[in-house]
């Protein structure tokens, strides 16, 4: 199976055009039937754009999920299925994710089960999902509130990066992929913390940065058994803080949620690895200006941990985070007791 996609970004024009010219070639050996995946933003600020990049697709037959994790449900997975069985998509069908994290999650699970796997195109328009969600091959959906307990290893044939949808979006939706931006900083190494925040804002040479550094991790270690675990950095925290919040109706976004994770796992970094002081408070000096941190309760904790026990990543009965010796330095599998967890976000204020 090949592991990485092909990463398609924009060059000498489009990004959508070289799209086109993939789906023409994957017609060649034998006739494709192409569904797209959409939600109800995507159909409206996106499918135009897709559409007239790629005449190939005016034949195309659309689905619109809804918008959000709601469209990671199994409910709607099966809605799926079954209008991909009664539309007569077989296996030489190819379903195109035109959507945000959520729906690159949810598209690429139902193309890896519905007939043993087909082919899928991952088309992200949020800034989250062209750094991170579109890249690696990782599908899932959700149990009740419960982020990403079912789902497969199934790589896209084609990943296609156009920054212009970003042109969409919102800015709190802009800023929810910043927050995955960082994460790859704090992975990767940076000169300094005025170096991060001055490049912060101009996306398309971060977003290549991200991608290629991803796409490097997954080529290295495609099912998570090792050096791709780093890329789990804040998200055993923060998908936790995702999933309490949907539970309890707040609305924290999955990246404002991972943000907060990265806050908490810097707090066990400085307390277990010896990162500098320096390093937490700058991360949180730029955090606080964009949210404003939740404060939990002692029962709000035990909320939290009982999501943290779900990650998949535990072993041995331990909740297992990946924390910094310093920017660039991550360590993977590393247990933590419940009591520096909550320690961890109580101290959030």
């Amino acid at each position: 199976m090949k592991t990485t996609p092909r990463i398609i970004f924009p060059l000498r024009g489009s990004a959508l055009k070289s799209l086109n010219r993939l789906l023409v070639s994957l017609q060649v050996d034998k006739p494709r039937k192409y569904f797209i995946l959409t939600d109800e933003n995507t159909l409206n600020h996106c499918m135009p754009a897709l559409i007239c990049s790629c005449p190939v697709l005016e034949e195309a037959e659309f689905l619109e999920l809804p918008a959000g994790e709601e469209c990671k449900s199994p409910a709607i997975i099966l809605e799926v299925w079954q209008s991909l069985l009664s539309s007569g998509a077989g296996r030489d069908s190819v379903i195109l994710n035109l959507g945000g994290g959520c729906l690159c999650d949810s598209g690429g699970f139902v193309a890896a089960t519905y007939q043993r796997g087909i082919d899928y195109i991952n088309i992200p328009t949020s800034l989250v999902a062209m750094v991170d969600a579109a890249i690696g091959g990782k599908t899932a959906i959700n149990i009740d509130s419960t982020k990403n307990q079912v789902g497969c290893f199934h790589s896209p044939i084609a990943t296609c990066i156009e920054p212009v949808f970003l042109d969409t979006l919102p800015e709190r939706e802009r800023r929810n992929g910043e927050y995955e931006i960082m994460k790859t900083l704090l992975l990767t190494g940076f000169e300094s913390w005025s170096t991060v925040f001055s490049a912060l804002g101009s996306y398309e040479n971060l977003i290549r940065q991200c991608v290629e550094f991803k796409a490097s991790v997954v080529r290295a270690d495609y099912k998570e058994q090792g050096i791709r675990k780093i890329l789990n950095f804040g998200h055993t925290f923060g998908h936790a803080i995702e999933s309490f919040s949907l539970y309890s109706g707040k609305s924290l976004s999955h990246g404002e949620a991972v943000g907060i994770g990265m806050l908490c796992a810097l707090y066990l970094s400085e307390h277990k690895l010896g990162l500098s002081h320096t390093d937490y408070q700058s991360y949180k000096d730029w955090l606080t200006q964009r949210i404003t941190l939740p404060r939990y309760s002692l029962r709000d904790t035990e909320s939290i941990l009982s999501y943290m026990r779900h990650d998949k990543k535990n072993s041995g009965g331990s909740i297992q985070c990946v924390l910094l010796q310093a920017p660039g330095l991550p360590v993977i599998d590393i247990p933590v007791p419940d009591v520096e967890l909550r320690d961890a976000l109580l101290k959030l204020i």
